[in-house]
């Protein structure tokens, strides 16, 4: 195998992208030849059973959680807001760590309330990862687009330097590098071991006019990676994190009302060549572009 030692099972498939129950999610990736999942709070606490009941039906399904998500709006706030939001996080971290899960996303504050002080973040996100410590849990800290202080990863892995906590480091969402039009250059001051989680997407359009539109954007209609215009920057990012060292998980952060709407084993297909074109193409031949072609013929090549 050459340098490009990518495989189908370092990427994974969000629950957010499939319509129905936890259990018939769990289903379709499995069936997809998926081997792990990215796991909502709400898809434990809306459980009809309940969430201890949503946690057996993960461990009984034998996909690996990649990931926790997502603790909104922490760092930057004071007094009794603060207070409120470490209940939050401790309720999230005992969900977190029943599910076997060893990181919990968090996303850069969008809160009027919160202050840009950068001692203050950098205090809040040192207290976070502490807490998590002895759930034995690793905080990612990811930069939303539309964060109010944060909004760029070279921002977040500012603050995440600063608190300089072992169980501390970046979530990166590729979504949010193209909305931003960050450099991907910018990788270049990310040391590969302190990166807890990557979460890939694509959508269908280069412009992105407003906040209201990425937000919009980001909520409802991204796409699995080759379905959308960023394709030949999508696989540039990875086989860049690739080279830097980056050997942990990919997981398809795809929110999309049209998916919602089709049958699971439909989605979960698209999401299937989305990792073989990743996993096969990219990363282990180095290919720089989908090809329709090259992806039906790596379908029939790996029967499940």
């Amino acid at each position: 195998m050459s340098q490009f030692d990518g495989k189908f099972d370092d990427f994974g498939m969000d629950t957010i992208t499939l319509a129905g129950p936890l259990k018939a999610k769990l289903e379709a990736m499995k069936a997809a030849g998926f081997t792990q999942v990215m796991l909502l709070a709400r898809d434990l606490v809306g459980h009809p059973d309940g969430w201890r009941a949503a946690v057996q039906e993960v461990k009984d399904s034998g996909l690996r959680v990649t990931g926790f998500q997502v603790l909104r709006d922490f760092e930057g706030l004071s007094g009794h807001l603060h207070d409120y939001k470490v209940d939050i996080a401790k309720s999230m971290m005992e969900m977190c760590a029943a599910l076997d899960c060893r990181v919990m996303l968090a996303c850069s504050s969008t809160s009027t309330h919160a202050t840009g002080d950068t001692d203050k973040l950098v205090q809040d996100l040192r207290k976070l990862a502490m807490l998590a410590i002895p759930m034995n849990i690793k905080i990612a800290f990811e930069a939303l687009s539309w964060g109010r202080n944060v909004n760029e990863f070279p921002q977040a892995w500012d603050l995440i330097t600063q608190a300089d906590m072992p169980n501390l480091g970046l979530g990166f969402d590729s979504f949010h590098l193209f909305a931003t039009k960050t450099p991907l250059d910018e990788l270049e001051i990310l040391d590969p071991s302190k990166i807890f989680l990557v979460q890939l997407a694509d959508f269908m359009w280069n412009e992105i006019k407003t906040v209201e539109e990425r937000i919009t954007t980001a909520r409802t209609f991204r796409v699995f990676p080759g379905e959308g215009v960023h394709s030949e920057a999508l696989a540039e990012l990875v086989l860049k994190l690739h080279q830097l060292g980056y050997r942990g998980d990919y997981s398809f952060e795809v929110f999309n009302d049209d998916y919602q709407q089709m049958p699971l084993e439909t989605v979960a297909a698209r999401a299937r060549r989305a990792a073989l074109w990743l996993g096969e193409d990219v990363l282990r031949r180095s290919v720089p572009l989908p090809n329709q072609m090259r992806l039906r013929q790596a379908m029939h090549s790996h029967p499940r």
